[in-house]
């Protein structure tokens, strides 16, 4: 007669479970591809003590219930196995063909995670909480409420993958981060037409950074990107039908220096009409080239905006520029400007015209916005603005 195994406490052992001689338990089972494996335990069951010195951990009679359930439900236990940083690799594998900006942020998620612990912990054992005590690291090592929001939707995102190739059942990403972190973005106040007015009056008579002026007079008339104003060319101005050609963006950084990309969004290639203000400036910026270097970047030639070198300039040189006048401006004038950045110029231009009740539609397609919603947005700020202006001027 058949005598059935038992363990050191005399329990009866079942099929598949063995009890090592160190006093550790072991199911040898097989998955959902045909291969022997094996998980341990140092407790049979759950009431069991753990040995003295031992990690907590789930007991084998535990893990077998989650094992069967896992099988049945087609859950690939290897795949489960694999780690945060692992299954982010994949995700971004899947899509290779990236902006450089984009290859740029996900490297520096990855080096995030290889530094924290929730980067090596396998995805089958993340939990909610687990997340919600990284973003809190997150915040408390000074990263800000948008990346954090950035890099958690990105996880979410490899998550979504791991759900469908059978992995893992649920998102532990799958909550809002408002839940447990503030949103202490500060709301973008566009600037008023009488603000507008002070800068470009200032600019244009300054000595220093008149020569600036037609670069910030068209960001404020065409609300084009920053980099796309970098991009632009002799040859992407229609004069005779007074518009700007959107079709690229010029990008600069340490590694790969000048660069042309495509523009920030699908929806961003697009012909954006100027007002005779944006004509004039524009006339005058291409009039005044005369230190152009003949220098060619992605088959593009003929910059209109130039530093004093001859070379296009950047974005960044252009957000240090506006710094460098809202200083000097606010050093000697009352009442002082607010910080003022060339994405401020474009989201001013935006605003301005949704005030005046321009077809949302129409707007989205100026500003380049791959969503409606972030054009409608702006709609809610214009109405309550213009509502005040209709309120002063009502006669009772």
């Amino acid at each position: 007669m058949f005598e059935k195994r038992r363990d050191k406490k005399g329990r009866i052992l079942k099929t598949g479970e063995t009890q090592r001689k160190d006093g550790r338990y072991r199911y040898k089972y097989i998955d959902l591809f045909g291969k022997e494996q094996s998980v341990y335990s140092w407790k049979l069951v759950s009431t069991d003590k753990l040995p003295k010195g031992k990690r907590p951990c789930l007991s084998l009679r535990e893990k077998e219930v989650q094992i069967q359930k896992d099988i049945m439900d087609g859950i690939d236990q290897k795949g489960a196995k694999m780690t945060l940083c692992q299954l982010y690799e994949k995700q971004n594998a899947c899509r290779s063909n990236v902006k450089k900006g984009t290859v740029k942020n996900r490297n520096n998620l990855m080096k995030i995670l290889k530094n924290d612990k929730l980067g090596a912990r396998s995805i089958d054992g993340i939990k909610t909480s687990d997340v919600k005590e990284w973003i809190l690291r997150m915040k408390k090592n000074g990263y800000a409420y948008q990346t954090i929001s950035n890099y958690k939707r990105a996880l979410s995102a490899a998550f979504h993958i791991a759900i469908q190739d059978d992995y893992v059942r649920k998102n532990p990403f799958d909550f809002k981060i408002g839940d447990i972190l503030e949103n202490d973005r500060r709301a973008k106040e566009p600037l008023t037409e009488k603000q507008e007015e002070m800068l470009l009056t200032f600019i244009k008579n300054d000595k220093v950074y008149d020569k600036y002026y037609d670069a910030i007079v068209l960001l404020l008339r065409t609300g084009i990107r920053v980099s796309e104003l970098c991009g632009l060319t002799v040859s992407d101005i229609d004069f005779r039908n007074r518009l700007i050609d959107v079709n690229h963006q010029l990008l600069r950084n340490k590694e790969d220096g000048y660069y042309i990309d495509v523009p920030k969004t699908k929806s961003g290639k697009r012909k954006v009409p100027m007002s005779e203000e944006a004509f004039l400036v524009s006339s005058h910026a291409v009039s005044v080239r005369k230190n152009a270097r003949p220098i060619v970047i992605g088959q593009y030639r003929d910059f209109v905006f130039l530093n004093q070198k001859g070379y296009p300039m950047t974005g960044a040189l252009y957000d240090s520029v506006m710094k460098k006048i809202v200083k000097k401006y606010n050093k000697n004038h009352e009442p002082k400007l607010p910080p003022i950045s060339p994405h401020l110029l474009r989201h001013t231009f935006c605003t301005r015209l949704a005030s005046r009740n321009i077809n949302p539609k129409s707007l989205q397609y100026i500003m380049g916005h791959s969503n409606i919603n972030i054009t409608l947005n702006l709609y809610a700020h214009a109405s309550i603005e213009t509502i005040k202006e209709e309120i002063k001027n009502l006669v009772i």
